[in-house]
């Protein structure tokens, strides 16, 4: 206790990290007000039926994104998933398009004016999701929507609006603040619906469902254990040694030394979760949050989180997605020429092309057993539910939910750390740095 409260005097004793944590709380503050921020016209009193829809399914979980907001009718309803598909999108085109890999080569203007053609996408992408948005809306609203079109047509300009403003508070966090401001704003969502979601447990296991308060103990224990995996699978590396040979320039010697080189077993972080579950969020867009009773046992399957099938198309998502951004996020080619360039090599591989060949076999070796555990821990929830643990408290148990709190908590710890290390204080801890994801797979 002592060495936490020495730690937070330091912290407070620095004036750009103190700065920059308020600037955090700040802005953090807003968004969690503005997610209270009913649409105009609309009644908070007859949001019953809304809230009722949001608390379970996929609608549940895209209300834990936008940390109640979607339930609330809130002007920050749509959140910032919108932007995220954007952000896939673009990402794929610098796969598949030129014209894309050409920016992507150029650097700090490349990147820019990528973030710039992201922020345009995002518009059309909330043009389509707010109307749809207010159809559903209209359906479990008592007597629909006031005002007809002009109405409609205002409400969709203040939902573009709202999620438009989410992500500039996103981008400043991450400018001003300290985190990832995307990350971020993503996780205090999630926290801001773990203490309804842990009392409607308690209520739940006390009540009809049964088991009272040693079933709900054990969950407690068993939300620590893959609380722990989860920490596993983001700071787990395999090292690769790395052998550097001996120069000698003027009077001094260089080289001759052994490292090693921490690759990731899962080196694209929570980004795979993030890219399928936006995917998974589109058949819900589609045939219109209202319809989705109506409609065939096919695409309720695939909008309904606890069923299998929609499990099974999550679990492969992932899976392909990790390969994927590993596979833009990791050069193995970058890092054989940086090893040459140092005069290091792979004790028993020959440097270039032959190193590049390794580190990939490596890379697709442990990226497999990596992208197995991280779908695993996304489905848990699915699997909680098989124990009648409420919706909202079973997506604490794995999925999108909990790699991104471990993530974004880890990351911002780290960044922390490194400001007082850097003025010689103490870290956080005194066995050694807090280990995050690497900055490459930080979610935005």
């Amino acid at each position: 206790m002592k060495k936490f409260i020495e730690t937070l005097q330091n912290i407070w004793k620095i004036e750009d990290l103190r700065n920059r944590l308020l600037i955090t709380l700040l802005f953090v503050l807003i968004y969690r007000f503005g997610s209270y921020i009913v649409l105009p016209g609309i009644d908070p009193q007859a949001l019953g039926g809304l809230k009722a829809q949001t608390e379970g399914g996929l609608l549940g979980l895209l209300n834990m994104f936008t940390g109640g907001a979607f339930a609330n009718a809130s002007i920050f309803a749509l959140g910032i998933m919108p932007y995220i598909s954007a952000s896939i999108v673009v990402q794929l085109l610098t796969i598949a398009v030129p014209a894309f890999q050409k920016k992507q080569r150029e650097g700090e203007s490349g990147r820019k004016w990528m973030n710039q053609f992201t922020r345009y996408l995002t518009v059309p992408i909330l043009l389509l999701q707010g109307p749809s948005y207010l159809i559903n809306l209209s359906v479990q609203l008592q007597g629909g929507l006031p005002g007809g079109f002009w109405f409609q047509a205002s409400s969709t300009i203040i939902l573009c609006a709202g999620s438009m403003f989410v992500m500039w508070l996103g981008e400043r966090i991450t400018d001003r603040g300290i985190g990832n401001g995307i990350s971020l704003i993503i996780m205090i969502g999630i926290i801001a619906r773990l203490p309804e979601a842990l009392l409607q447990e308690v209520v739940s296991r006390t009540g009809d469902v049964g088991g009272g308060y040693v079933m709900l103990l054990l969950e407690i224990i068993a939300l620590i254990v893959v609380i722990g995996l989860s920490i596993l699978l983001v700071q787990g590396t395999r090292k690769i040694p790395v052998q550097y040979a001996k120069r000698v320039v003027g009077n001094k010697q260089y080289g001759g030394v052994r490292q090693y080189i921490p690759l990731k077993v899962n080196a694209a972080g929570v980004m795979p979760i993030i890219f399928a579950q936006a995917i998974m969020f589109i058949p819900l867009t589609i045939i219109g949050f209202s319809k989705v009773d109506s409609v065939g046992a096919f695409w309720q399957g695939l909008v309904n989180s606890d069923k299998f099938f929609y499990n099974a198309v999550f679990f492969i998502l992932i899976v392909v997605f990790t390969y994927f951004y590993t596979a833009i996020t990791v050069n193995p080619k970058q890092m054989a020429e940086d090893m040459k360039r140092n005069s290091g090599f792979i004790p028993g591989v020959k440097p270039g092309k032959k190193t590049a060949d390794y580190l990939d076999e490596i890379m697709s070796r442990i990226t497999l057993p990596g992208s197995i555990f991280l779908a695993i821990v996304a489905i848990l929830p699915a699997i909680a539910r098989l124990f009648k643990v409420t919706h909202g408290f079973a997506q604490f148990f794995g999925g999108t939910s909990l790699l991104i709190l471990v993530g974004v908590v880890l990351d911002t710890l780290q960044q922390i750390e490194s400001h007082l290390l850097m003025r010689h204080y103490d870290g956080l801890l005194k066995s050694g740095r807090i280990k995050g994801r690497s900055s490459a797979a930080a979610a935005y």
